[in-house]
């Protein structure tokens, strides 16, 4: 593999264009550069792997990234072998995880937020219901 040196500034933009640590420099620069991915995923779209976690028939992959904003306050998450992870309890459902921030009863659903692996946008986890 050949390497390129950059500077920091270059550096600190590629480093801010990735959505998560699965994707890397290389992916970042293939993208700004119009080239399709090196390695695109075998995996079946639907199929999921190990670490997923499938709640109601929706399945996060690893590394899936939770928030929430409750009275002022940001709280993350993020998917771990099989549950979601907050402040290191695991949860097998979004309304649990809710809960424990809010003490009250919630929906999860309409809660919390996701950003999936290799994308840069936060939706409502509800939309990924079917």
């Amino acid at each position: 593999m050949r390497t390129i040196e950059v500077d920091f500034d270059v550096y600190k933009a590629l480093t801010m264009r990735r959505p998560s640590e699965s994707i890397t420099e290389n992916d970042v620069l293939r993208e700004l550069l119009g080239f399709a991915p090196k390695n695109p995923s075998t995996e079946k779209a639907g199929s999921p792997a190990p670490g997923d976690w499938i709640t109601k028939g929706v399945r996060f992959p690893v590394g899936t990234e939770f928030r929430a904003n409750y009275k002022g306050q940001t709280h993350l998450a993020r998917v771990d072998a099989g549950a979601l992870v907050l402040n290191s309890e695991r949860f097998d459902t979004p309304s649990a995880a809710a809960m424990s921030i809010t003490k009250n009863p919630v929906n999860g659903w309409t809660f919390w937020e996701c950003r999936l692996p290799g994308q840069s946008s936060w939706q409502i986890i509800k939309a990924l219901r079917r």
